[in-house]
């Protein structure tokens, strides 16, 4: 059987996919997108992250590393994807059409993607919208679509889609608190098992092995714990180090509902907390609480960041921080939880909006001595940043 017939067979099998919200929903979806399509004068958008197809259409694949394509016209959605993807693609994905490619040859779309953006935006001539900063889009692919596309012109449609995404319908802050709930049963596994001598494996592993229990589907980020000095040096993971008697145990975890993700940072010590460990917690805290305060709808990113900035300011010598006081988070998957690029950062001016929902990542890190790290997940509203998460904010000392 060819993946033609194969893709027929489950469409008569599966004539209505199996989604996660309700079609109108979608519809909803994409009437924003197309409004901001047609603001911009784009005939098409080619689109090609994980996250972005699942927002769209319900799209959800465990297999990221091939090439996928969702086009989307005033009119009409099409699905690009390779022979294994097009089961997901008919079962799970709603869209106006489904077309295959050998899975073993990707140049192969190439042309027949090609055609069918002439089709399918109308005109011989196409204003097609793309992101040239998406790691999912091949290269090979955006050179083969010019060859053949002479006429085309492609654009950089920016934060386009971002804008549409940050704002959560009821459906989307369910999903988002159903998560955060797993995502705390998980810290609070992970916390039971730190003591002295025990291997960071062993933290993971309990906290991993409650999400998965509690219903987390597979996660954008696996489990996060660093332990000791590695804890003051950013994106480290778990690598089979004994936590020794001093020792700060980082944990970082986010539990999917749906492909959403509600993290949470939370930090421990084993023993006694030195005085400088008890100082960056409580800036740590300061900092949060600033950004929530100040992160109120109608207001501006950078201002939000301005006020976690200034408390910030007793150890900016001392601790290193990202530059980013907040993320958005949504539909994610692997490689990463982060669902956009709209950051709660000094140098982005861009109004926030009710129901808008970011992961406040407050990490604070002496470099190769420690890090302290404790956040929330949060929904934007008129007079502050709202918990989704509900972490518990104490450093924990574990008794020897």
């Amino acid at each position: 059987m060819d993946y033609r017939t194969y893709r027929e067979k489950l469409q008569s099998q599966f004539p209505e996919p199996v989604l996660a919200f309700e079609p109108v929903e979608y519809e909803t979806r994409l009437a924003s997108v197309r409004r901001e399509m047609a603001k911009a004068g784009l005939d098409l958008l080619l689109l090609t992250e994980a996250g972005e197809l699942c927002y769209l259409t319900g799209y959800t694949t465990f297999e990221v590393s091939v090439q996928c394509v969702l086009l989307v016209a005033a009119d009409r959605t099409v699905l690009f994807v390779p022979a294994i993807e097009i089961g997901p693609a008919v079962y799970l994905s709603r869209v106006d059409e489904v077309i295959g490619y050998p899975w073993q040859a990707p140049e192969a779309v190439g042309s027949t993607l090609a055609e069918q953006v002439r089709r399918t935006a109308g005109t011989s001539a196409p204003r097609i919208g793309f992101n040239p900063w998406a790691g999912s889009f091949r290269p090979g692919l955006l050179l083969a679509l010019k060859n053949e596309l002479g006429t085309a012109t492609f654009n950089d449609f920016g934060t386009l889609i971002d804008r549409v995404r940050l704002i959560k319908s009821p459906a989307e802050l369910t999903y988002l608190a159903e998560s955060a709930t797993i995502t705390s049963s998980g810290l609070d596994a992970a916390a039971a098992v730190i003591r002295e001598g025990v291997v960071d494996h062993e933290i993971a592993r309990a906290g991993a092995n409650s999400m998965l229990g509690a219903g987390s589907e597979f996660m954008s980020m696996q489990p996060i714990v660093t332990t000791g000095a590695r804890s003051g040096i950013i994106h480290t993971n778990h690598s089979g180090y004994k936590v020794a008697r001093g020792d700060v145990v980082f944990t970082e975890f986010g539990a999917v509902r749906r492909r959403y993700t509600a993290p949470m940072m939370r930090t421990a010590v084993v023993g006694e907390a030195s005085a400088e460990i008890r100082e960056f917690h409580g800036v740590c805290l300061d900092v949060l609480s600033a950004v929530m305060s100040a992160a109120r709808a109608g207001s501006s990113f950078a201002s939000a960041a301005r006020a976690g900035e200034a408390a910030l300011a007793p150890i900016v010598d001392r601790a290193f921080f990202s530059g980013v006081f907040g993320y958005p988070v949504g539909a994610a998957f692997p490689p990463s939880w982060v669902a956009g690029s709209m950051f709660i950062a000094s140098d982005n001016d861009a109004m926030l909006e009710e129901n808008m929902v970011f992961h406040l990542p407050i990490c604070l890190r002496k470099p190769g001595e420690f890090g302290i790290g404790f956040s929330e997940t949060v929904r934007i509203t008129g007079t502050g940043a709202e918990r989704i998460t509900a972490n518990t904010l104490s450093l924990e000392e574990i008794s020897l």
